[in-house]
């Protein structure tokens, strides 16, 4: 027999609280990095059109930020749109390009009161006019707030953010702003994640184990942790799971 809905509630409350018993506190990853995969996948096996897919997805945003934020997670940085999403169809695109601001109309106000900080990676320049409205509007209203970062990576793709690096640096080199070394601090610099730390923990859903050009740079050391749950149906546990695993691994960076 199916589990209503507050039977499953109470289920996933229990499973939160045993979770949590186990996590700790002093040893979160400063900076988990999330790759949002299967909302068409799980709308496909509910009869449902693939917008119903992305739809609910944005309800897992919701979840996920808010526990993330209260566990003390520093930095949460979401794959929302990659260089190559631009090669789905029109109207997926186009659908796509409306959640930004969909969830910063009606999240911006929680995000200012819990001291979040909106930040963006990637090219604006291609996005529709009225989404980097919506996100100047979130960076702005949240510029100042010194809390957890929620780094939207937005036509964002690893491969053409390293290209830019490279540019960006070898124009500081041949007209003197850069002089000196370069090395791997440096280089740093001149990515979209400049000053911020690179992720501890990468997690991706849907069964899929591959990085799709997401933070190539950034992930050299990250712990890799891997789910076939659709990013619609992940929830808070999920993701605390994937801490209370991090927790257990032994992170070297070549040392013995």
């Amino acid at each position: 027999m199916l589990k209503g809905w507050g039977e499953m509630e109470n289920s996933l409350e229990e499973r939160e609280k045993e979770l949590l018993a186990k996590i700790d506190p002093e040893r979160l990853p400063g900076h988990v990095a999330i790759i949002m995969d299967g909302n068409g996948r799980w709308a496909k096996e509910r009869g449902l059109p693939r917008s119903a897919g992305h739809r609910q997805g944005v309800e897992t945003v919701r979840e996920i930020v808010s526990c993330s934020h209260r566990l003390g997670i520093k930095v949460l940085t979401l794959f929302a749109f990659s260089t190559e999403n631009w090669k789905r169809p029109a109207w997926e695109v186009n659908y796509l390009m409306s959640l930004p601001q969909q969830y910063l109309k009606k999240e911006l106000p929680k995000l200012v009161e819990e001291n979040v900080k909106v930040n963006l990676i990637g090219d604006p320049s291609r996005l529709p006019p009225p989404v980097q409205k919506a996100v100047n509007q979130g960076l702005e209203a949240t510029r100042n707030n010194t809390g957890m970062v929620l780094n939207f990576a937005l036509n964002y793709g690893s491969r053409m953010e390293i290209v830019r690096a490279v540019q960006g640096l070898l124009a500081d080199i041949q007209e003197g702003r850069h002089k000196g070394p370069v090395t791997e601090e440096v280089f740093s610099r001149y990515l979209f994640t400049a000053g911020l730390p690179d992720p501890d923990l990468l997690i991706r859903t849907s069964g899929e184990y591959r990085l799709s050009n997401f933070l190539l740079w950034q992930l050299a050391y990250s712990e890799l942790w891997f789910t076939r749950t659709y990013w619609p149906d992940f929830n808070r546990c999920h993701l605390l799971q994937a801490v209370y695993d991090y927790q257990q691994r032994e992170r070297r960076f070549g040392k013995i």
